[in-house]
């Protein structure tokens, strides 16, 4: 996975890397809105976020961020009888270390479609090694789901639920051959750092591109 290039800007420019900064000008770019870049992580991040859906909820299909477009791509149709528990996506303007924006889970009633934004509130982290690599999902529930709002911790959330999710990870890749560990499952505390890391990172490494 490579990490993304930001093109330099003359030295002479200034950027205030606030949530309110159109990211299309302070990158240089034309063309389409990209979600990644241009997308508000939200004035109340890290405890309430956007999150992009990439994919819905009982998908089997994995859709993913084409990251030079900002466009969704079919990454590939699930192996096994597996469907996504819940809606997935990313978080705009976060980073992790592999270079890809922070991934989550948000929990809703319904499915909701792919590149549509959700308010959410990161309730706890599902801690992943993929084939020994780091990959963790940070867990969430919409604010304007009125079965899901008041959830403000993974704790809270029905035994079953937990297993569901917990299952989902561990096994919807076996097919393909590869090792999936789900570690541990983290609450609130774990989640919101998850964001404000992914934050700070894809910060660092828009001011170390601005500058070089």
């Amino acid at each position: 996975r490579d990490t993304p290039h930001f093109p330099p800007l003359p030295s002479s420019r200034t950027v205030a890397l606030s949530t309110n900064i159109n990211m299309a000008v302070v990158l240089d770019r034309h063309g389409p809105t990209h979600v990644w870049h241009d997308l508000h992580v939200g004035p109340d991040a890290p405890t309430m976020i956007n999150a992009v859906v990439t994919i819905p909820q009982h998908s089997k299909v994995k859709y993913q961020l084409d990251k030079k477009s900002g466009l969704l791509k079919v990454d590939k149709v699930l192996m096994s009888a597996s469907v996504y528990p819940h809606n997935f996506g990313f978080i705009p303007r976060t980073m992790k270390e592999d270079g890809e924006p922070v991934e989550i889970l948000i929990m809703t009633q319904v499915a909701v479609a792919p590149m549509a934004v959700i308010r959410a509130k990161p309730i706890g982290i599902v801690r992943i090694l993929d084939q020994g690599d780091k990959d963790d999902k940070v867990v969430a529930v919409c604010v304007d789901d009125p079965e899901f709002k008041d959830y403000g911790d993974l704790s809270e959330l029905p035994a079953h639920r937990l297993a569901e999710i917990r299952g989902f990870f561990q096994d919807y890749k076996k097919l393909e051959g590869r090792t999936v560990t789900v570690e541990e499952m983290e609450g609130t505390e774990g989640g919101v750092r998850a964001v404000k890391d992914g934050m700070d990172l894809y910060t660092t490494m828009v001011v170390r591109d601005l500058q070089g």
